[in-house]
């Protein structure tokens, strides 16, 4: 298992947690995003997603080497699927460990908010009357909470 990587197969979110645990940490984090059926009222049949896979590691590389320079004692780990994915199956995983919860937390944030700016991986919502390919993955849908 490689700490950053893009996958085409499905994802073992246990793989990223024990990844990041260490003797150290009094916390980790484990963030899994999910392909959702709904999205705005309109039912989604699965995603297409796409990547420019070297690029994609570098940045998710990128992302872990950021947080670990702005938390200090946090490790970290994200994994993303590339693919055509169903209804509830694992986009992303963000495992992330460190001393103390508050950190875990924020910097688990931190990494998807950073996947979404930087890294080139592109997403297809399919629906039963078309598709569309999805540009601005920083834009939140519709009644989502901040």
């Amino acid at each position: 298992m490689k700490p950053f990587s893009v996958i085409t197969q499905a994802i073992d979110p246990q793989l990223y947690a024990d990844y990041v645990l260490r003797p150290e940490a009094g916390a980790v984090t484990l963030f899994t995003g999910h392909v959702r059926e709904w999205t705005k009222g309109i039912q989604t049949v699965y995603l297409a997603y796409e990547a420019y896979v070297p690029m994609a590691e570098k940045k998710l590389a990128q992302i872990g080497q950021e947080i670990e320079g702005k938390w200090p004692g946090t490790r970290v780990a994200i994994a993303h699927r590339i693919g055509e994915l169903q209804i509830s199956d694992i986009a992303v995983v963000i495992a992330v460990s460190s001393p103390h919860r508050r950190t875990a937390y924020e910097a688990n944030e931190y990494a998807i908010e950073r996947i979404k700016e930087i890294v080139p991986i592109w997403k297809k919502e399919i629906w039963n009357d078309g598709e569309q390919w999805i540009g601005d993955q920083k834009k939140k849908p519709e009644g989502e909470w901040q």
